[in-house]
This record gives C-alpha cells, structure tokens and sequence, in this order.
C-alpha cells in the first residue's frame, strides 16, 4: 500500500467523519423522456449531463430511453430531465419474461417498446384463481393422476 497510499486513507477516513454525508452508490437510472429529433436529444444530454456526479448519458431516440450512469439520485435526475421541457419519467417497463401474465390489461402496453410490459406493483393480476390453477395442474406433467392422450 506504501506511505501514500496510507496517508490517503486515513485523509479519507477523517474526511468522512466530518461531513457526516453518506456517500452516493454508483447506479444506472432510466428514464422515458418525450423526444422527437437530435435537437431534443442533444438538449436533454447536455442538460442531464450537467448533474453534478454523472458519469455517462445515453440516449436511445427509438425506444425514448435515457440511461444516466453516475452518482445520482433518481427524483435529482428526472427533475433535471424535466426542466429542459420535455416529458419525462421513471422508466416504466420490464422484459416481459419477467412478469407473471404479461397480457393483462393492467400490464400490457401497446406504447412500450419490443419485448417490455408496464411495471406493475399489483400482486392480484399475478396470481391465479383457483379455477385456473384447477385447470392448469389437471393435465401437468408433474400430475401424478393427470391424463395423458398418445
């Protein structure tokens, strides 16, 4: 580690103890930002890219996404985001591979881009009634007493 090396850690571990701050974790924050041509993508890259402790900015006019990598906080990053004029918020969406029943109203999104469903914190929509679950275990492989057609 070497004198210096030393020396820098114990600055930072005084340092640390004066301020009381906690220090902000490294994250990706997305978010679905209004675009319709470079002048606006450029003008929300400048703008997000001006946030103190943001490291990068990508911008995908296709899909509207915006990702901002950094030390930042998500509610700092949308207001910036919408301060340039543009519509924005959280990014909304998943893969729909990761949600129970992608095609339900609540979830399904004509809007969304290829392969994504809308988030959603409702459990009731994930679950299956009982009728369902009677239906679907009636002729599962690991049903014992299912019935099999050959």
């Amino acid at each position: 580690m070497g004198v210096a090396g030393t020396l820098e850690y114990f600055s930072e571990l005084l340092s640390g103890a004066k301020k009381g701050k906690k220090k902000k974790q490294l994250q990706t924050v997305n978010l679905k930002v209004r675009m319709d041509c470079e002048g606006c993508k450029l003008k929300v890259k400048n703008a997000l890219s001006s946030l103190k402790g943001v490291k990068s900015v990508d911008v995908n006019l296709k899909q509207q996404k915006v990702s901002v990598t950094g030390f930042v906080e998500p509610k700092k990053v949308l207001k910036k985001a919408q301060s340039t004029g543009k519509k924005a918020e959280l990014w909304p969406y998943v893969p729909y591979n990761l949600v129970a029943h992608p095609y339900v109203a609540q979830v399904y999104d004509k809007k969304a881009p290829p392969g994504y469903v809308r988030v959603t914190e409702d459990t009731a929509i994930a679950t299956l009634s009982t009728v369902e679950e009677q239906y679907t275990t009636m002729f599962s492989d690991e049903n014992p007493n299912a019935c099999s057609i050959m």
